[in-house]
């Protein structure tokens, strides 16, 4: 049965770029990574102006359900169906990525850590910890260079909804890792844990 792994940690702690770097050192055939924010609800079906205004750090705008249902495939053997999530338009694609099992299975996301159902699942859980001004840095460089924000609309909304979802579901959530990373995807020594512990507990055949 494959290994699940859950990443959470604040918006811009550096969760994929660890993620990113397991996968390089363990190499795609040993794993396969969900992100949780492809499970971002379609809201295609309501005004863009309106969409632009939903609190996307709440737990309600992720079909988690559906994420569970995927999971549960993946550690069954069977195949899932991975939503492909448009974030400048904020809706779904059309398309989505078949994804097959693999001896260990990482999820990441902010919050999922805080979803019992997704708790529940997860094997080895890892919460990666960085400072507030570090990750607000990190997240106007993302989403200005990647989702064509401007600087002052990122700060707005990491001040009225990031920053306040942080608080409630995401710090909260850091009392059930197996291991705390600080510094983010860069710390080495974190690193090398990782690929160990997963390393001895995944069957590659």
């Amino acid at each position: 049965m494959p290994l699940i792994v859950g990443v959470a940690g604040g918006s811009g702690s550096g969760k994929t770029t660890l993620v990113g770097r397991l996968l390089e050192r363990l190499g795609p055939d040993a794993v396969v990574i969900v992100q949780h924010d492809r499970y971002y609800r379609d809201l295609s079906n309501i005004p863009f102006d309106d969409r632009v205004q939903r609190n996307f750090d709440h737990p309600d705008a992720l079909d988690t359900t559906l994420l569970v249902t995927h999971l549960e495939q993946l550690r069954g053997g069977a195949r899932a169906e991975i939503p492909i999530y448009d974030f400048a338009r904020h809706a779904r694609t059309r398309e989505v990525e078949v994804i097959h099992p693999r001896p260990a299975i990482v999820i990441e996301g902010i919050l999922v850590l805080s979803d019992v159902r997704l708790r529940s699942l997860i094997d080895l859980k890892v919460f990666v910890d960085v400072d507030r001004t570090t990750r607000l840095r990190r997240r106007v460089q993302r989403d200005v260079a990647e989702r064509g924000r401007s600087v002052a609309s990122v700060e707005e909304q990491f001040a009225a909804t990031v920053a306040p979802m942080h608080d409630t579901y995401v710090e909260p959530a850091r009392r059930y890792a197996d291991v705390i990373v600080e510094r983010g995807g860069f710390n080495e020594v974190a690193l090398e844990h990782l690929v160990a512990a997963i390393n001895e507990r995944i069957d590659l055949g």
